[in-house]
């Protein structure tokens, strides 16, 4: 059944979200009027969603519509700030009332579970895209950047990586893995869980963090520049899920966790003097990052060793880059 546009807002987005009383005005006017903390400051964040590009034509709606939201909230994270509003530009080729009601699912599940509302945004028919802006809080002064690493400090990521880049291989027939494991990475593919609790944990005790979305080597590359410094990293170190370690070699596992995407985890890094801060705080979360290495004082160069030895294999020091990357169709 055809689905106007206002018809569309008012039956899928307006009165489905939580409400926060820090909304003065949400969805129905010409925009949001919304009460920022005293001592707080605004941290803002987008993220889009192509179809061809992201994701592809058999990717469920209530996927897309956790993702959407899920991939803003891991950047939110990687700032130690608290997810709060989010608003959705959404592109659609048609009005599908399965197809809405699916991907509303999804996006209220997420923002229900972190307490974020949807204050606004825009539909439009055209190509499927999914633009989200979320709104986090964070204490004036306690942003999270990706300078501030020194030599010395240690290398954390929150839990195992490569798990979505697996998933992904195997759903183009690159891979072939036990339909259990398929089931799990997958999850992790079109579910991915944002780190905002260890994310908030982290302020001032992190000297630099960001969110794994391109992969380890190029997000930690960013940090890096960022910083002045390099890295070395003991491959063995590396957290994997027993999905990786019983479906491929280990060859090709730290590969997936060096440089597939999609991850969504946190990579930070920790000074000598605050890992006892650190390791108490982690203690009353029930997280267990995991340290992969150290920073060095060598600009942007990234070591890579294996039980103490260099790793010999070549492996590209960049994630996907639009406008570098030909698109793929569906």
């Amino acid at each position: 059944m055809a689905t106007g546009e206002f018809e569309l807002i008012d039956n899928y987005f307006t009165h489905r979200l939580p409400e926060r009383d820090d909304v003065i005005i949400g969805i129905g006017d010409d925009g949001a009027v919304l009460d920022v903390p005293a001592g707080f400051q605004l941290v803002v964040v987008t993220d889009t969603l192509v179809e061809n590009v992201h994701f592809d034509r058999q990717t469920s709606a209530r996927a897309l519509g956790h993702k959407a939201v899920a991939v803003n909230l891991s950047d939110l994270a990687a700032m130690g700030a608290e997810p709060t509003w989010i608003s959705l530009a959404l592109t659609l080729p048609h009005s599908d009332d399965e197809w809405l009601n699916s991907f509303s699912h999804g996006l209220r599940e997420i923002c229900d579970y972190f307490n974020c509302q949807l204050v606004g945004g825009d539909t439009t028919r055209g190509p499927l895209t999914i633009t989200v802006t979320a709104h986090g809080v964070v204490p004036k002064g306690k942003a999270i950047q990706r300078r501030g690493a020194k030599p010395g400090d240690w290398l954390y990521v929150s839990h195992s990586l490569g798990d979505a880049g697996l998933a992904l291989a195997s759903q183009k027939h690159q891979v072939n893995i036990s339909s259990e494991h398929f089931r799990q990475v997958s999850e992790r593919l079109h579910f991915p869980t944002p780190r905002v609790a260890l994310g908030q944990a982290l302020r001032d005790v992190a000297s630099s963090a960001i969110d794994i979305s391109d992969g380890l080597l190029a997000d930690l590359g960013h940090i890096l520049r960022a910083s002045q410094v390099g890295a070395v990293i003991s491959l063995e170190e590396i957290p994997l899920s027993l999905a990786m370690t019983e479906s491929v070699s280990q060859e090709q596992a730290l590969r997936y966790a060096l440089t597939s995407g999609d991850d969504y985890e946190l990579c930070f890094t920790v000074s000598e003097d605050q890992r006892g801060v650190f390791d108490t705080k982690l203690a009353t979360l029930g997280c267990k990052p995991v340290c992969i290495g150290r920073i060095t004082g060598q600009a942007e160069k990234i070591e890579l060793k294996l039980a103490g030895e260099p790793w010999q294999f070549e492996l590209p020091q960049t994630g996907y880059q639009h406008f570098r990357e030909p698109l793929e169709a569906s």
